[in-house]
């Protein structure tokens, strides 16, 4: 690890020691690491091309005519981009859907918003986190299967 040194002002260093508190941080190099990983996952998830992992979560209402059904269809019509999803239900009326995404970013932002934006979706978030696809070549157990792997 390289050791640097920083020019900060008062106000954003009050705000940095802030953040340390409130999430516990040992120290203003580990608080000053996240906050420089954050926004450059951020800065590279902006590039519609770049690969990318994402989570999306939303709340909506079932009882929504129909909204189940078209989400569900949605996801089976984008199998490309859907890895994963677990549903909740949070009351008589309210579901919490979280789906695993796996795609270029643009595409996958595009997705959400598909998802998010119809009639009676509310509480939406999508957390992308730009990837490196890989495809190495080797063995798992005795035959080689063609596969990629995803590091983040």
């Amino acid at each position: 690890m390289q050791r640097i040194t920083i020019t900060i002002d008062d106000d954003l260093l009050a705000a940095v020691d802030g953040l340390m508190a409130q999430r516990g941080y040992a120290s203003r190099s580990e608080a000053c690491r996240d906050i420089l990983r954050e926004r450059l996952s951020h800065d590279a998830a902006a590039s519609p091309a770049t690969p990318c992992m994402a989570t999306l979560s939303f709340v909506y209402d079932h009882e929504t005519r129909a909204l189940a059904q078209r989400l569900t269809h949605a996801q089976h019509d984008r199998h490309d981009l859907t890895v994963a999803s677990m549903h909740v239900h949070l009351d008589h009326d309210s579901c919490l859907e979280v789906a695993v995404l796996r795609g270029p970013a643009g595409e996958v932002a595009q997705f959400a918003d598909t998802l998010t934006t119809q009639r009676g979706v509310r509480h939406a978030a999508l957390h992308v986190v730009p990837v490196k696809v890989t495809e190495p070549h080797h063995h798992h157990g005795s035959a080689e299967a063609p596969h990629t792997h995803v590091t983040a």
